[in-house]
């Protein structure tokens, strides 16, 4: 089962919405899209072309159509995040990153 387009694109919308517009030319939030799953990654400008790369957050969308929300240890391990929600859509999982439970997404 593939991602859904609508719950994509409430990804999608989601990220553009993190980062007020004059900053985005040295901040960014998008997301990375590899089988079923979405990661959503903070990308900052360097010196030169270059942009850093820090991952905040996956939400993963299984074989039943219920998605969930991994976060990434110190040592870039995905680990499922035991107090958030599952869903069959994706906004509530990504309130539950706004919400940054214990500050395991955004630091």
């Amino acid at each position: 089962m593939a991602i859904p387009e609508l719950a994509l694109r409430q990804i999608e919308r989601w990220c553009a919405q993190r980062v007020p517009e004059h900053l985005q030319d040295r901040v960014r939030v998008e997301c990375r899209t590899r089988g079923r799953a979405v990661t959503i990654v903070e990308r900052r400008a360097q010196a030169g072309p270059e942009w850093s790369e820090h991952e905040i957050a996956q939400l993963r969308f299984d074989e039943f159509g219920i998605w969930s929300v991994w976060w990434t240890d110190q040592t870039g391990q995905w680990l499922n995040h035991p107090d958030a929600p599952v869903a069959s859509t994706p906004p509530a999982l990504l309130a539950e990153i706004d919400r940054n439970p214990g500050g395991v997404f955004w630091g």
